[in-house]
């Protein structure tokens, strides 16, 4: 079947199970093209829950559909691929937690969203790579914080607000832990007139060279606030896609060996498939979205 054809079986097939189809920025272009909602995990798990669908098909990797079902306990929550995983979310496991806890009984347990459900349920907070930030600052100075699971982020955290008593847990993204300085002054050579936006989950010497550090929904809003012409965007190459879609007058010039297999493992075809036979459904224990959902909670009371 074309793609073309396959868009328009999965229009047909939305309707039929009156599905909400989500993808992350990350996603193959066709599968963007075909979503009703494109951004960052947590946004795209809000908008879902405002909908009245019954369904919701997230394109992404396993932890956001289990977000997704905390947030919309509801609705049936499906994956095109349940291989699409977040190994950086595999790093960090809730028995870890439990024993931080023990271990550091004057800390609070700041998760990152790019994590397991069993994981938020044993954690105090959430935040997100945009937050990540205010949601530690509000946490009383006579607290330690331990931070999970990505060491990268709390790092940035950590140096951004000069915190004393930090616990950084050694997770890390495949994607943005590995891009080297080198690799980002080299196309900046090419480019010297680009503005350099670097996604938290980069080292911090990678992050030293950034312009502009932001999550991957930020990155796409800061363009329009800038007259810039030209971007070096240091995050997963799916952004390109929207950003070239939205800021036809830009020009976005990214690091090819930032692609993220468990993304791409989710195709057109797939998502056809799943809202075809309903498959493959993420279901997550009723004590665990209870806790999870406090940790989720608190951090949205911050704003």
């Amino acid at each position: 079947m074309s793609i073309e054809n396959l868009k328009e079986k999965i229009d047909e097939l939305k309707k039929k199970r009156n599905a909400v189809i989500l993808a992350h920025t990350y996603q193959r272009p066709e599968i963007q093209d075909v979503a009703d909602f494109v951004g960052d995990s947590l946004d795209l798990s809000f908008k879902a829950k405002e909908t009245n669908a019954d369904v919701i098909l997230f394109c992404g990797v396993k932890f956001m559909a289990e977000t997704a079902k905390i947030i919309s306990p509801d609705k049936t929550v499906l994956m095109p691929d349940l291989d699409a995983g977040c190994p950086m979310a595999c790093m960090v496991t809730a028995q870890d937690v439990i024993n931080l806890k023990k271990k550091y009984p004057n800390h609070e347990v700041v998760c990152y969203v790019n994590s397991t459900a069993d994981v938020k349920a044993e954690s105090d907070i959430c935040c997100t790579s945009s937050n990540a930030v205010r949601v530690v600052d509000s946490i009383p100075k006579d607290k330690g914080v331990i931070f999970i699971p990505d060491v990268n982020l709390g790092t940035y955290v950590k140096n951004k607000l000069k915190r004393e008593n930090f616990i950084l847990w050694p997770g890390y993204c495949l994607v943005h832990a590995f891009v080297t300085v080198e690799e980002v002054l080299t196309l900046k050579k090419a480019h010297p007139s680009a503005s350099i936006m670097v996604h938290p989950e980069c080292k911090i010497e990678v992050l030293e060279l950034a312009d502009h550090i932001l999550s991957t929904s930020n990155m796409i809003r800061k363009v329009a606030e800038l007259t810039d012409k030209e971007f070096i965007v240091v995050t997963e190459q799916g952004i390109v896609y929207p950003l070239n879609n939205k800021y036809p007058d830009r020009k976005f010039y990214y690091l090819s060996k930032m692609t993220c297999v468990n993304m791409k493992k989710n195709t057109i075809e797939m998502v056809e498939e799943s809202l075809e036979n309903m498959r493959y459904e993420i279901k997550v224990e009723e004590h665990i979205i209870v806790k999870a959902k406090k940790s989720l909670d608190r951090m949205l009371q911050l704003k």
